[in-house]
């Protein structure tokens, strides 16, 4: 499936960013809602991230976290992957080497729908 074809991407600026920052990029593929988040993800960086999940968990049935592009995260970010997969369904796209094992350290791999690629991930 190409994701990318059928729908525009559309970029959701959170509190305090231009639309030239690029946080989250959010479209549909299939039957899922894909959130494509860039760069570090911690506490000062996570609010347009956690308002585009929440947003997107409360109104479609499966959310794709592209996290390719991933560089940083902390449990911030853990905290938050685990509060939308209690909402929706929730897997995450294409995890970065340094995020994977962030998530094996802290075993969230073992409650997450972790796939590897992002076509895997919107495939129903």
């Amino acid at each position: 499936m190409d994701v990318s074809s059928e729908n525009q991407p559309q970029y959701s600026p959170g509190p305090g960013q231009d639309a030239d920052s690029r946080a989250c990029v959010q479209y549909a593929a299939g039957d899922a809602w894909v959130v494509v988040v860039r760069g570090e993800v911690d506490m000062t960086t996570i609010a347009p991230l956690a308002d585009a999940l929440n947003r997107a968990a409360a109104s479609h049935p499966t959310v794709v976290l592209d996290a390719s592009s991933v560089t940083f995260a902390d449990s911030t970010f853990l905290n938050l992957l685990l509060r939308v997969h209690e909402a929706t369904c929730l897997r995450i796209a294409a995890p970065t080497h340094q995020l994977m094992r962030l998530f094996q350290l802290t075993a969230v791999d073992t409650v997450l729908d972790v796939r590897a690629t992002l076509e895997a991930a919107t495939r129903p």
